[in-house]
């Protein structure tokens, strides 16, 4: 009996797996190690081989495998399903997180739109795939990788998984679907980002003398307003996309100072670059850093860390085939199915940039995302896993 898509979505989020998105945390709603745990148990229920790879301390990606009509070792196709465990935090839910509620045709909870409804459809789907086993299905791998939402830490190390003559797979999947709430559109480009934190050195002094200090606030307010001339003057004229429009830079956490009282002797901020399809991330951080350095005629007492995150942005060259065949089945099941780019960033990449056609596609708006009271509409999870299904249920040339 194949699963259930709605009650294997609520099954998922039922189980707390928050990115704590680098802060000092600790509970057990953290890291993905919950939902991990159920997939190896319903793997094992379902008779699909399994692998867990360790990447962090409760953080492994896990990856299965159902056979198609001619296993790879023979020449036969894989496709591989992707889908990250992690969820956003849930600071300022005005829902329960892990409490799935069913009403007005929704399922509400943390990770029911981002991204476990596309999880529980591609587990659906292939679920009913092995279960019917139609003629010229290819070999799908199941893969569900951690820390998406804060680093892209799972999804770049499943290359090993078929590296070096593994007996699991023995070579690099032909094409890929990763789930996002793409609102059933494919997603065929995006943008990719570089992060960093950047800090200023004061000297500290009573505010009641405050020229006996050196105020690292009022430093860091240089360095922002040399920022933002780049983010609103320079930024634009570096590129353009078709799909996916011009790079794009924002600062969006700021911290210094211990009291009113004392003059700060220090301040950070965290910089987030957006990079173009094609565009090299940590070249696009040094040109941050050497327009700053200018800017502030090479102020000692400003010192950018190395980024804490880099990822290249999605091309759509390598995946027009197969966005176009997808495009075409989600046509045929009613939805709009157009192949577009987007600003946000995914696990793509990860595959893209081994030269693997792949694309993005799930249920579920974008909107809904990593919101107050994140819902998925139900008509689009049965949509999506349908659409999964007669994607893979055909005969297919790996190649074409």
């Amino acid at each position: 009996m194949p699963l259930d898509v709605v009650e294997t979505l609520c099954d998922l989020v039922r189980l707390p797996s928050v990115n704590p998105m680098g802060r000092d945390v600790s509970g057990d709603e953290y890291f993905e190690y919950q939902v991990t745990d159920y997939l190896q148990r319903l793997f094992e229920r379902l008779g699909w081989p399994f692998r867990r790879q360790p990447i962090e301390a409760r953080r492994d990606n896990i990856v299965a495998r159902v056979d198609g009509d001619v296993p790879p070792e023979q020449g036969g196709a894989i496709l591989m399903f992707e889908a990250h465990q992690d969820t956003v935090p849930v600071d300022g839910m005005t829902i329960p997180p892990w409490t799935p509620e069913i009403r007005d045709g929704r399922v509400y909870g943390r990770g029911a739109c981002d991204i476990k409804g596309g999880m529980a459809c591609m587990l659906t789907a292939l679920s009913r795939l092995a279960e019917q086993r139609p003629s010229g299905r290819p070999t799908i791998v199941m893969a569900c990788s951690v820390n998406e939402e804060h680093g892209f830490g799972g999804a770049p190390r499943m290359g090993e998984l078929w590296q070096g003559g593994s007996k699991f797979l023995p070579r690099a999947p032909d094409a890929v679907i990763v789930a996002e709430p793409t609102s059933l559109d494919v997603v065929v480009a995006h943008k990719g980002a570089v992060r960093w934190r950047c800090h200023a050195r004061g000297r500290a002094a009573h505010s009641s003398a405050p020229q006996a200090g050196d105020n690292a606030i009022y430093r860091m307010a240089r360095v922002l307003g040399a920022l933002e001339r780049y983010a609103r003057d320079l930024a634009p004229s570096l590129g353009q996309h078709p799909l996916v429009g011009q790079p794009s830079l924002s600062v969006g956490l700021i911290s210094g100072g211990v009291s009113v009282n004392t003059v700060p002797d220090r301040c950070t901020i965290e910089i987030d670059r957006r990079v173009l399809p094609g565009e090299d991330p940590r070249a696009a951080f040094q040109h941050v850093v050497e327009y700053v350095d200018r800017e502030l005629r090479s102020d000692p007492q400003v010192e950018h860390e190395r980024p804490y995150l880099t990822s290249r942005g999605l091309s759509d060259e390598l995946s027009r085939p197969l966005a176009a065949r997808l495009s075409e089945i989600i046509r045929h099941r009613g939805a709009s199915g157009r192949c577009l780019g987007v600003p946000y960033g995914t696990d793509a990449p990860a595959f893209a940039g081994a030269g693997i056609p792949t694309v993005v596609f799930g249920p579920g708006s974008i909107a809904q995302a990593h919101t107050a009271d994140e819902w998925i509409a139900i008509e689009q999870l049965h949509r999506a896993t349908e659409i999964l299904y007669r994607f893979a249920s055909q005969a297919w040339d790996a190649h074409a």
